[in-house]
């Protein structure tokens, strides 16, 4: 395992979960894809997810034909901002989002380890009601083609309910090197930390949550499972989320105050409110109230309103925001103007669009 890798891992941060730019007839947009990856380079994100959920699972298709070709754009947009960059700073950390079954993952990561991924994301869709050791077979023949990157993606939106005897077995896989933990539900995501802390591997593993129902709470608490107050806790590195696809700029001032309160020892109350009010705002983007069928458009909707998206359109035509979702966008902007970064937006976008 290359060391550098777990450390930048464990520097941790805002990986955004990368949307796809598409034209209003559904045509993939390659200026405004390389915008939105300016983007978030420039807000300070640590690193690009692509091919994930939020990206839209079909481009993994071969008739759709996007998988490589949007995983060569994110790498070339990595390259050229550290090219760009001043200083010692790590590049930023690239993550392949890998799914489907054994020989078809397989594929992914060597096609994301040849462009120079760093891990490969790996979601287990494709295994419902499979066998834990199947999926875990399968796991391990991933590792074998990248670092792999666990994923407890929520059921809502295609996961699998994966109990703590699973993760026990999963984080003993050596060339595992970080976890996901994105079940939406606080007894789940306490199963997949009671693992690792259980397992002894709390330094080898970094911890990223995609809970975006609990950002703040998951970023600011450490998270012990024993006695002994001389061992250091589980603490999460930063998050892998589909709502740092939109308002990047103020997620990563966000990570910043929340590792400070936290290395301080002192969790202020103002920020458990910030806490809450980035939740409502999530259930406004990720169409809470529709059991999250808006999830995708959500967002694409916030980056037309900011010009980083030409159309909110996803490769299905038929999807769009649920009844009443667009009002409820329009309540969260006005109820929070300090977790948008529209100005910073408009202060850019033409550079980005270039």
């Amino acid at each position: 395992m290359d060391q550098a890798l777990r450390e930048r891992l464990f520097a941790g941060g805002v990986i955004p979960a990368c949307p796809l730019a598409l034209t209003a007839d559904g045509a993939f947009d390659e200026r405004h894809q390389r915008a939105l990856f300016r983007y978030y380079r420039a807000a300070g994100a640590a690193g690009l997810a692509v091919g994930v959920h939020t990206t839209q699972f079909a481009i993994h298709d071969a008739a759709v034909g996007l998988y490589r070709p949007l995983l060569e754009l994110a790498a070339e947009a990595v390259a050229e901002a550290i090219a760009e960059d001043v200083g010692p700073r790590p590049g930023m950390l690239r993550v392949a989002g890998l799914v489907g079954r054994t020989a078809n993952a397989v594929r992914e990561a060597e096609v994301a380890r040849g462009l120079g991924y760093d891990c490969g994301l790996l979601s287990l869709a494709a295994f419902q009601g499979a066998a834990d050791a199947e999926v875990l077979a399968h796991c391990r023949a991933v590792a074998e083609a990248i670092p792999l990157m666990g994923f407890y993606l929520q059921p809502a939106v295609g996961g699998r309910v994966l109990d703590y005897g699973f993760w026990q077995r999963l984080v003993e896989i050596p060339n595992l090197v970080a976890i996901k933990v994105a079940p939406f539900n606080r007894y789940y995501t306490l199963d997949v930390l009671r693992a690792l802390w259980d397992a002894g591997r709390a330094g080898e593993v970094a911890l990223y949550t995609g809970n975006d129902d609990a950002i703040v709470a998951d970023l600011v608490t450490a998270f012990r499972f024993g006695a002994d107050a001389s061992r250091p806790p589980l603490r999460f590195a930063g998050g892998l989320l589909g709502h740092w696809a939109v308002w990047t700029r103020r997620a990563v001032e966000l990570v910043a105050r929340c590792r400070a309160e936290r290395e301080a020892g002192s969790v202020s109350g103002g920020l458990f409110t910030l806490g809450a009010q980035v939740t409502d705002a999530n259930a406004a983007l990720f169409d809470a109230a529709h059991g999250y069928a808006g999830c995708i458009v959500g967002l694409h909707e916030v980056l037309v309103r900011q010009g980083l998206m030409a159309a909110r359109r996803t490769l299905d035509p038929d999807e769009d925001l649920s009844p009443g979702q667009a009002a409820e966008i329009d309540r969260v902007y006005a109820a929070y103007p300090h977790l948008h970064d529209d100005a910073f937006v408009r202060e850019h976008l033409d550079e980005w669009l270039r």
